[in-house]
């Protein structure tokens, strides 16, 4: 899944200038921090509000991503300053903020200025104060972790329309935390041809801020079914049922047909049978990409008159005509 804009992720323009950039920067880590926030999730955030700050804040791993993306930065380095992150970030090491230990700040990423905000926000006061040394002493005697468990992501399920399957669209949806409560409403992207066994991985938008994994189910069509005649109920074709008059099949006719995009006139050959497959390239489901796109197949079904609608001439003209015609039984034959 592509990752979330990095300016996004610290909430300032794209054009923020290097102390906008900061002042976001430090506000986001105090919020995330794992020593503050115990929400199951808080490592995370704060390890992707690191990394984020991290390509930002630096001239020119900053016009890299305005150029590239964040895809310029998914390699086993970035993971690695994201995994950092998570334990304490590269713009300061733990053994810095204890005070003891040696490297310069231009060597360690240790910002003074970051770190003094940030403890003064966690914990009352400077980094080497009591009140921090004693917050760590206790996490080590009782063993536990800065490293967050990973948190589950919410299921959802949703029914959307068939043309909105088909052409995509944008679907509300009411998202319940099963151990809260809370409610969120939020607005999905349906991308076109979307499978029904894919499901679409939401970051963060539960109302507990974890992911979303989002199956799409789709109600059915009055003319329409996905998928060709071999592999119905999937992919990129459509499937129409087309009925034709006895003598459209038979002696051929020009029948408009629906399809995705509006109706369109298609030549029906003599002498065309039931079951018959007239294919329309082009006139199926478009992904999402744009790059692919299916086929219609028009599947040939001959509808009789009713008898009470014949007059007795009618009935005996189609007498001669079964009658002058070939047998149709091989038995007969």
């Amino acid at each position: 899944m592509a990752s979330r804009d990095f300016y996004d992720i610290l909430g300032v323009a794209r054009a923020a200038t290097a102390d906008a950039l900061r002042k976001a920067y430090r506000a986001k880590a105090r919020e995330f921090h794992p020593d503050v926030n115990k929400s199951p999730d808080a490592a995370a955030k704060f390890a992707e509000v690191q990394r984020a700050y991290d390509v930002l804040s630096d001239e020119k791993k900053r016009a890299l991503y305005d150029k590239f993306g964040p895809e310029a930065f998914e390699s086993a380095a970035s993971e690695e300053a994201a995994a950092r992150a998570a334990r304490g970030g590269p713009h300061y090491a733990w053994q810095n903020v204890a005070g003891g230990r040696g490297g310069s700040h231009e060597e360690t990423g240790f910002d003074p200025d970051d770190i003094s905000s940030i403890f003064e926000s966690m914990f009352g006061g400077a980094p080497g104060g009591a009140a921090r040394g004693g917050s760590r002493s206790k996490r080590r005697a009782n063993g536990t972790s800065r490293r967050a468990a990973p948190v589950e992501p919410l299921r959802h399920e949703i029914e959307v329309d068939f043309l909105m399957m088909a052409t995509g669209g944008t679907e509300s949806i009411r998202l319940t935390d099963g151990r809260t409560g809370a409610q969120k409403v939020i607005e999905v992207k349906v991308p076109a041809g979307i499978e029904a066994s894919t499901p679409l991985r939401l970051a963060g938008v539960a109302p507990g801020g974890q992911d979303v994994l989002l199956t799409i189910k789709t109600r059915a069509h009055a003319w329409f079914k996905r998928g060709n005649p071999d592999q119905p109920g999937t992919g990129l074709d459509l499937t129409i049922e087309l009925p034709l008059t006895i003598a459209e099949a038979t002696l051929g006719a020009v029948v408009p047909v629906p399809t995705l995009s509006g109706s369109v006139e298609l030549s029906i050959p003599p002498g065309s049978a039931s079951g018959r497959r007239l294919r329309l390239r082009g006139k199926g489901i478009r992904e999402a990409s744009g790059n692919n796109v299916g086929d219609l197949y028009a599947i040939v079904k001959i509808i009789p008159p009713k008898g009470t609608t014949l007059t007795e001439s009618d009935a005996e003209v189609l007498r001669r005509v079964s009658h002058a015609t070939e047998p149709v039984r091989a038995w007969e034959s």
